[in-house]
C-alpha cells in the first residue's frame, strides 16, 4: 500500500466515523425547549466539535490501524475482488447483439 492509498483510506474511515459520532447523544434545540429565533428545531444546542473530532480521530485511527494491518499482511487482496476472474469471464469481449 503506498502513502497515497493509506491516506486515502484514513480520511474515508475518518469521515464515515465523524458521521456516526455525529449523533450520538446529540440534544436538539427542540429537545431542549429552547429554539433560537432563525434556527430551526433540529440544530444541536451544544454539539462539543472538538470533543467530537478527537473522538471521531481516536476511532478512526484504530480501525485505519487493522484495516492497514489486514491489506498489508496479504490477508485480502484486490484479487479476492475480482468476481470476473474467478467466473471465467474475464478477458472475453462482450457479446454482439444479435441482428
Amino acid at each position: 500500500m503506498a502513502i497515497t492509498s493509506a491516506i486515502v483510506l484514513f480520511a474515508v474511515i475518518w469521515f464515515l466515523v465523524l458521521f456516526c459520532v455525529l449523533t450520538v447523544r446529540l440534544e436538539t434545540q427542540g429537545d431542549r425547549g429552547m429554539i433560537l429565533r432563525g434556527t430551526h428545531a433540529g440544530s444541536p444546542e451544544d454539539p462539543r466539535m472538538w470533543r467530537r473530532v478527537w473522538i471521531t480521530t481516536a476511532i478512526a485511527a484504530v480501525i485505519w490501524a487493522l484495516s492497514c494491518l489486514v491489506i498489508l499482511s496479504g490477508a485480502v487482496s484486490v484479487r479476492d475482488f475480482d468476481l470476473f476472474s474467478r467466473w471465467g469471464l474475464a478477458g472475453e469481449p462482450w457479446s454482439e447483439p444479435a441482428e
